[in-house]
């Protein structure tokens, strides 16, 4: 796997569900590499083109296309994406798209860009992994959970 620097860390990287696309195995593979939540291609696996949150109609109806900002929030769709994220990669979505919003767009992607890059060799850390993808550091102590 090709290493991930914060370059590709943009706002538009951040799903409506509060995803950092760019810490997903999918967008960080080297072959068939996912465009991230926002992006279209023909690569991106079906559940992504499937998801009951990114196809949610109240979303679409908000201003800023982030869950937050829906009046159902947070939804049980996303209460049970967040449950999942949680217990299994150690990242909160729901925590994630109130810090977006009562951060901004700026602050939170240099926090993002501060919390998955790796402290020891610098490459840009995956949630679906419990290591560095280039010198194997484990977490925690690569990734500092702040949630």
């Amino acid at each position: 796997m090709e290493i991930m620097r914060a370059a590709r860390n943009t706002i538009e990287s951040i799903a409506p569900c509060g995803l950092n696309c760019t810490t997903c195995y999918a967008y960080q593979r080297s072959k068939n590499t996912c465009p991230g939540c926002r992006g279209e291609s023909n690569t991106k696996p079906a559940y992504c083109h499937r998801c009951i949150i990114a196809n949610c109609p109240s979303l679409a109806e908000t201003a800023s296309g982030y869950c937050y900002d829906c009046a159902n929030f947070p939804c049980k769709r996303l209460k049970q994406l967040d449950r999942r994220y949680r217990l299994k990669y150690h990242t909160g979505l729901i925590q994630n798209l109130l810090d977006l919003k009562n951060m901004g767009p700026e602050a939170f992607q240099l926090r993002e860009q501060q919390r998955y890059t790796c402290r020891n060799c610098g490459a840009w850390l995956c949630v679906h992994s419990n290591t560095c993808p280039e010198c194997k550091a484990p977490f925690p102590g690569t990734l500092e959970i702040n949630h």
